[in-house]
């Protein structure tokens, strides 16, 4: 799959959907280190050579040309090893499109001494990943801290870097999943768009190709060719290793030596790619007719390599047009009605890049008012000049995200990855002083000289007699701009915190009182004095919350659009002032806040949150914007296949009656409840419903207690909801299996998934047997027995797996798979399905599989009770639930203490095939209509479909 930057899905290319911001690849790469062992700077292994250091983060070079990242720090018990290969589709040949990202797949089939890549992650408890983009590809993997682990990662690494196999059979089976991930592009005109634009952009250089590369290259790429390519480009010469998190400096330095330095440096030399892109002489034209519900116009601009002096004021420029609701765009589209959404962003590249914006539009809207809109907004920039308030408003905001980025340590070489691929990895630092002295006058001196129609690809040709051309600079010298550099002093790291459930419960303060907000309060040394806090108010029940479902969810949007003292833009000016991430969202039966700030901040962000859910301005204005927003997204996904076939699933498996909160609505019903919303009801569900009586809060990180407890008490403590709380009691429906095929015209990927309800709560004795086996039938990664059979072996689907949920009150839970695939491939992908499940009913799982599972999935809770955003919302949960992390240690050591026999029951018990509803969303009459045209063909030859 991809890894998204921004909207539209168009980022790098990886094994998740994960995404990055585009703020967080810029400042995540400024990651700093605070701890570094002296003992690794004195005596160094035979042949290593140090290089700089700068804020905590030190450079070593091996003999055979490894360049090594290693950055201490020990505030997580867990460590991150990523290495990046300077290649990327930029080096792609005539015929070789998608090769990069095709090769990143073939290294996950194994290598001479790890021959099942996935079931290893799977069992250490890893979390990894591959990405490609246009000049990098790197593999990482996040484990708990412990020196087995840390070999094996390093082994795994020097291994697959020259022995993989890259074998022809694997690559009959991988080349069918790439091929479904570049289908998944094709479902979206939004992203189709972008690429032709892209590609009309580039004429030469090959950043105008798509890393997921052309059908016809990936569907006939010689094996020969994949292997030359791969024995070119992966090499010590062309790599940089990173180790970020618990380690010892010196011992990790041996350990990289000892497993690095035997691969000796290659005897070719890497050729630099040279193609220059010619100026633009002219506006460039693109149509797109397709299948689709909304309507899209874009512009994007050539401009300057990311290691440009400019670039940090090419970030502000873009923040300062698109950002919500403050960017020009946002005032010219959205609050004019013009559009209902407008988005822009740039990639970080090594040669010269773009800047790409983009509206969209319901269909009733004019796409010429729009385009008109766009294009006069990007060409006002360089005639009015922005003011000190908009370029200190996008400085505040792009500064605070790279703060916000120090402190963590995870993404540190994957981030830096970027700044390793433009031409050293010092660049982020480079980026963050220069984005601090960006001025208004650099401003428009940048929008002048980039923001031309010359050089401007959106619509039409229009000749001109004396063309106005951009002659973009290339690439400074980076070596020359880096050296000497020492950075700034190292961020203060936080302590070395034991995640197990009896340290977490002797460290938390739980205040629990009736008739008010209840408090789960765990202080901890963080690195940065970073707190991460989410709190959740619930409210009504089911009969006084009946047919407010669409309003619910409406009042809960309204909430940081303004308050009766702050505008919305005040909000966002003092979150970002305040260095804080602020995310309130809800619907149902509850309101939710997610809030991540420092030590200092928190009591002042606690009342401004408390201000935006008491005190809601409910402004028409924003009111029908917010109208217009959804309308356009409940379009847009009426005909995506994923969305058709979770809607249907849902409204089968869980038949609540239309005017129960929990409906599940269809696309019709949506515009119809949005189009008869007033303004009104809002105000009387927030006046009759809001409250904290029944709310909880858990804050997990460095802070005050007795000054959050008194902004808490103050702000929330006596604030009560009209109407009483009661919660949604769930009812088990036993669903009788009923199979459905949606038609989706015109779109190449479809979307499967299957279930079966289950009489289940989470402390049923059961419970445990069963976590364990959905986790080998469809969990861990790409080593679960869906993900062997169905991506692995056949390559019939990109993305497979199951989920299992227990209800921990009342006895009704869920076990669901899914499945992405190309609609041509739907009996396959059903058949295998089932083989599989019966196979786990009547075989079972081994004892083997069962104990490397087991492992695997206790280092990976480990590994999620690490990270403080997650640990809070626990926290926050388990006091509604009247739970400590005790229930936490029982239920693993009633997975220590599992037995095959118990697993294998458990499943044959509970997860009966027979009964599993199959729905499935795609364009399978065109898939039938292929598949015809092929059978007379097939009939003669006497081979097989």
């Amino acid at each position: 799959m991809r890894n998204n930057t921004t909207k539209p899905a168009l980022g790098q290319t990886g094994w998740s959907r994960s995404g990055w911001s585009r703020a967080g690849i810029l400042a995540a790469a400024l990651l700093v280190g605070s701890l570094t062992s002296s003992s690794a700077q004195d005596k160094l292994p035979e042949g290593v050579t140090k290089g700089a250091s700068v804020e905590g983060i030190t450079e070593y070079n091996l003999k055979n040309g490894l360049k090594v990242l290693l950055f201490p720090d020990p505030s997580k018990p867990t460590i991150t090893v990523n290495i990046t290969y300077l290649v990327g589709s930029r080096h792609e040949g005539l015929g070789e499109t998608g090769m990069a990202h095709l090769l990143e797949h073939m290294v996950f089939k194994g290598s001479t001494k790890h021959t099942n890549i996935p079931q290893e992650l799977t069992s250490h408890g890893a979390r990894p990943n591959g990405t490609t983009w246009l000049d990098r590809t790197n593999y990482f993997e996040t484990f708990a801290a412990s020196d087995e682990n840390l070999k094996w990662a390093l082994d795994l690494e020097a291994d697959r870097m020259v022995n993989s196999f890259i074998k022809k059979e694997d690559l009959a089976s991988e080349f069918s999943v790439v091929r479904n991930e570049f289908e998944m592009r094709e479902n979206s005109p939004q992203n189709v768009l972008n690429e032709r634009v892209v590609s009309s952009a580039y004429l030469w250089h090959n950043y105008g190709k798509s890393t997921i590369g052309n059908r016809s290259d990936l569907e006939k790429v010689p094996i020969e060719n994949l292997q030359a390519f791969y024995k070119k480009y992966y090499q010590p010469d062309n790599a940089v290793l990173v180790v970020a998190g618990k380690i010892d400096e010196a011992k990790t330095l041996a350990l990289v030596n000892d497993y690095f330095s035997p691969i000796p440096k290659p005897a070719r030399v890497l050729q630099p790619t040279y193609s220059i892109e010619p100026v633009q002489d002219g506006e460039r034209d693109v149509v797109l007719r397709r299948v689709g519900d909304t309507k899209v116009v874009s512009a994007l601009y050539h401009i300057m390599p990311s290691s440009h002096p400019d670039y940090p004021v090419m970030d502000v420029l873009i923040d300062l047009l698109t950002d919500e609701p403050s960017g020009r765009l946002y005032k010219s589209l959205i609050e004019t009605k013009k559009a209902s959404q407008e988005y822009g962003y740039s990639f970080m590249t090594k040669d010269p890049g773009y800047a790409y914006f983009a509206v969209e539009m319901l269909k009733d809207k004019s796409i010429d008012d729009a385009k008109a809109a766009l294009l006069g907004t990007l060409d006002s920039v360089a005639i009015k000049t922005p003011t000190k308030d908009e370029v200190e408003r996008s400085k505040a905001k792009l500064l605070k995200d790279v703060e916000l980025s120090f402190k963590d340590v995870e993404r540190l070489g994957r981030t830096l990855s970027e700044y390793i691929a433009t031409g050293d990895w010092r660049l982020g630092f480079l980026y963050r002083d220069a984005l601090e002295k960006v001025t208004p006058a650099d401003v428009q001196r940048v929008a002048k000289y980039y923001f031309k129609p010359s050089n401007r690809t959106v619509g039409m040709f229009i000749p001109e007699q004396n063309p106005d051309r951009v002659d973009v600079p290339e690439p400074p010298n980076v070596e020359a701009m880096v050296k000497n550099y020492k950075g700034r002093a190292a961020i203060a790291s936080g302590e070395a915190f034991d995640p197990s459930p009896a340290n977490i419960d002797g460290r938390t303060r739980r205040i629990e009182q009736p008739n008010t907000i209840e408090l789960a309060l765990l202080p901890k040394t963080t690195r940065g004095n970073e707190v991460n806090a989410r709190l959740t108010l619930r409210y009504g029940d089911v009969n006084s919350l009946k047919n407010k479902s669409a309003i619910s969810v409406f009042t809960a949007s309204m909430l940081d659009k303004g308050t009766t003292t702050r505008s919305r833009q005040q909000i966002k000016d003092e979150f970002d002032k305040l260095k804080a991430q602020v995310n309130i969202f809800g619907g149902g039966n509850q309101v939710n806040a997610i809030i991540k700030t420092n030590k200092e901040n928190l009591p002042a962000v606690i009342r401004i949150v408390s201000d935006m859910l008491k005190h809601p301005a409910f402004d028409a204005n924003e009111f029908e914007k917010l109208k217009q927003e959804q309308l356009a997204q409940i379009e847009a996904q009426r005909s995506e296949p994923q969305a058709l076939a979770f809607t249907a699933f849902q409204r089968q498996m869980n038949p609540y009656p239309k005017d129960d909160v929990r409906y599940t609505s269809t696309p019709d019903e949506d515009v119809a409840d949005v189009k008869a919303l007033k303004l009104d009801e809002l105000k009387q569900f927030h006046k009759d419903f809001y409250g904290a009586q029944n709310a909880t809060l858990a804050v997990v990180g460095d802070f005050d207690e007795a000054n959050v407890r008194k902004a808490v008490m103050d702000e929330l403590g006596t604030w009560k909801a009209k109407k009483p709380f009661s919660r949604l009691v769930s009812p088990y429906n036993d669903i009788k299996p009923t199979p459905q095929s949606i038609e989706a015209p015109d779109k190449a990927n479809a979307f499967m998934v299957a279930g079966v309800n289950l009489p289940l709560r989470d402390d049923d004795p059961d419970y445990p047997a069963l976590v364990l086996g959905n986790y080998m039938l469809g969990g861990g990664f790409l080593n679960s027995r869906l993900a062997v059979r169905i991506r692995q072996k056949e390559g019939i689907s990109y993305g497979v797996g199951s989920q299992l949920q227990a209800n921990p009150f009342d006895k009704t839970g869920m076990f669901m798979t899914y499945a992405i695939y190309n609609p041509e491939n739907a009996e396959r992908l059903e058949k295998a399905f089932r083989e599989e499940m019966d196979k786990v009913v009547k075989e079972g799982f081994t004892a083997d599989e069962i104990k490397a599972a087991r492992s695997g999935l206790l280092q990976s809770r480990m590994v999620g009770r690490a990270q403080d955003p997650s640990l809070s919302a626990t926290l926050n949960n388990y006091l509604y639930l009247n739970r400590t992390m005790g229930w936490d240690a029982d239920f693993e050591k009633k997975l220590e203490s599992l037995t095959p026999e118990q697993v294998n029951a458990a499943m044959k018990k509970h997860i009966d095939p027979s009964k599993i509803s199959i729905i499935k969303a795609g364009d399978f009459a065109k898939a039938a209509k292929k598949a015809a045209e092929k059978q007379p063909a097939s009939s003669v030859s006497g081979g097989k479909n």
